[in-house]
C-alpha cells in the first residue's frame, strides 16, 4: 500500500529564501498528502559543508523519505552515499537523496529538469553552436542537458579558465571528443556573433547580484537566451533579450522540473508539472513583491 505521509528537506547554506518547501508541499497537498519539507542551513547550524554526510546520516535515521542537496554538498555528499544512480556518477553531483531500506541513493535531477525545462519553452531552438556562462554546479548539470538534448557543440566560458577547461574536458569523455571547448570571458562577441542560443549559469541577475552578465549590444535577434536563475523570474538578461527579439526561457522552469523529477523519486506518484509552473510564477513573484517592499 502506497504512502500517504513524507518527510524530507533541503541540504545546503544560505537556503531559507529556498521556494522548494513550498513547490513541493503545494502539489502534496494537491495529491492529498501529508508532506513536510524541512530546510537544514547549514549556515544557520553553524556547521562546515563537510558535516553533510553527518547531516544525511541523522536525516536518515530520524525516518526522513529523502533530502535534496544544493551549494556547496552536491560534490561533498557523494561520499557519504550507498549508491548512486547513472546520471549522477556521471555529472559527479547529487542533487536528491532517496533513502530506500536504510540505503542512501543519490540522484540528479538538475540535467532532467533544464532539459524538460528547454523543451518546453524552446521546442524548436537549433542547437549547432550553443555559448554556455558559467562552468560552477548548476554549469555542469545544464551542460550535459544541453548535450543530451543533441547540441552538436558546447562552448563553455568561464571566468575561472581551469574550471571551464575541466567541465569541456569532462564533458568530452562523456559526450565524445569535440562536442564541448572552453574559451575565455573576453571571446564572447566573436562566440555570440555565430551562435545559435547561450545558457546562462552564473549567479548574475540574482537579487543579490544584479546586472547583466555580458554587454547587452552581444545579444542579436537569431540568438536564443535560456536563463538558470529564477529569482526573480525576469532577470536583467532576459528583460534585455526579449526587447532584442531573443526566444527566452526563464529559470522558473528547471527549478520546477527538476522538482517534480524528485517529488517523484520520493513518493513513486507523478506530479502536476504544469500546475508547478503556475506555483513557480505565484511564489517567485510573492518573494519578489515582499522585497520590494522591504527595501
Amino acid at each position: 500500500m502506497a504512502k500517504d505521509s513524507y518527510l524530507v528537506g533541503l541540504i545546503g547554506a544560505g537556503i531559507g529564501p529556498s521556494l522548494s518547501p513550498a513547490l513541493h508541499e503545494r502539489e502534496a497537498d494537491r495529491q492529498g498528502l501529508r508532506y513536510v519539507y524541512r530546510l537544514i542551513d547549514i549556515d544557520t547550524l553553524g556547521v562546515p559543508p563537510e558535516a553533510v554526510g553527518d547531516l544525511v546520516r541523522a536525516a536518515r535515521d530520524l525516518g526522513f523519505d529523502g533530502l535534496n542537496i544544493t551549494h556547496p554538498c552536491k560534490q561533498l555528499v557523494i561520499e557519504h552515499l550507498d549508491a548512486l544512480a547513472p546520471r549522477a556518477e556521471a555529472l559527479g553531483a547529487v542533487n536528491t537523496v532517496v533513502f530506500e531500506d536504510g540505503r542512501a541513493i543519490g540522484h540528479n535531477t538538475d540535467v532532467t529538469g533544464f532539459a524538460a525545462s528547454f523543451a518546453c519553452s524552446l521546442p524548436d531552438a537549433s542547437l549547432e553552436r550553443v555559448v554556455q556562462l558559467g562552468a560552477g554546479g548548476a554549469g555542469a548539470a545544464v551542460a550535459h542537458a544541453t548535450l543530451t538534448l543533441g547540441a552538436e557543440r558546447v562552448t563553455v566560458v568561464d571566468a575561472l579558465a581551469d574550471r571551464a577547461a575541466d567541465l569541456a574536458a569532462a564533458l568530452n569523455r562523456h559526450f565524445g571528443a569535440g562536442r564541448a571547448a572552453a574559451a575565455a570571458p573576453d571571446q564572447l562577441a566573436q562566440l555570440l556573433g555565430s551562435a545559435d542560443g547561450v545558457v546562462h549559469a552564473t549567479p548574475t541577475g540574482m537579487a543579490a547580484h544584479p546586472g547583466l552578465p555580458f554587454p547587452a549590444e552581444l545579444l542579436h535577434p537569431g540568438l536564443w537566451v535560456a536563463e538558470v536563475v529564477y529569482r526573480p523570474l525576469e532577470t536583467e538578461l532576459l528583460r534585455t533579450a526579449r526587447a532584442v527579439g531573443c526566444a527566452v526561457s526563464d529559470g522558473g522552469g528547471m527549478a520546477v522540473f527538476q522538482a517534480a523529477d524528485a517529488f517523484r523519486l520520493f513518493t513513486g506518484r507523478e506530479p502536476d508539472s504544469a500546475r508547478m509552473l503556475v506555483d513557480i510564477a505565484e511564489l517567485a513573484g510573492a518573494a519578489q513583491s515582499s522585497v520590494g517592499k522591504a527595501v
